[in-house]
């Protein structure tokens, strides 16, 4: 009689916090939340929403920590905006965020970095750079999705999507392009 097996695929785990200690673990999620803050400061101004790094960093740090990990930094991260640390976009934060134009957007970012971080942990990441790009896209798309369907709760949705999904596509791709690299050089 043969047994047949099931192989889960190699992780990916560049940074190995899985099997690091609580307080580096926490180290690591204080680390993540001010490269959120920081490089949500790096932005193009546009109305209703502006362009930041948000979208690619969120996903990055779910698919370099793990989607758990990942999740929680970014989780952390909007718990500091929600009590008034002025760390979205724009130095902004509280609650008033979570309910204006950006609030969908907002709402995407735990589970696009739990989505890229559960790809990663199955082989969508730098050692398979086509798949890693195709985790950053699909992070991107469903990020714009729910931001738009928000903003269309706001705006209307013929409005919502000539605002807040077409100017940002280009430059979905050219953050998935440069995740999936950044994962590549992570994985050496």
């Amino acid at each position: 009689m043969s047994q047949i097996e099931m192989h889960a695929p190699a992780g990916f785990s560049p940074l190995n916090l899985d099997s690091r200690s609580l307080p580096v673990r926490a180290a690591a999620v204080i680390f993540g939340t001010f490269i959120l803050a920081l490089t949500s400061q790096v932005e193009v101004p546009m109305i209703p929403v502006p362009i930041t790094l948000q979208t690619l960093v969120v996903p990055l740090i779910g698919a370099l920590y793990g989607w758990r990990l990942g999740a929680l930094t970014v989780l952390a991260w909007l718990g500091e905006a929600m009590v008034g640390m002025p760390v979205l976009a724009g130095g902004s934060g509280g609650i008033m965020a979570f309910a204006g134009p950006t609030a969908g957007y907002l709402a995407s970012f735990p589970i696009i970095a739990a989505l890229t971080g559960y790809l990663a942990e199955r082989g969508w990441n730098g050692k398979r750079v086509g798949f890693a790009f195709a985790s950053f896209l699909a992070a991107n798309a469903l990020c714009l999705v729910m931001g738009t369907l928000w903003l269309s709760s706001l705006i209307g949705m013929e409005k919502a999507i000539a605002f807040g999904a077409t100017p940002f596509l280009i430059g979905a791709v050219i953050k998935s392009a440069l995740g999936a690299a950044i994962l590549k050089a992570a994985s050496r």
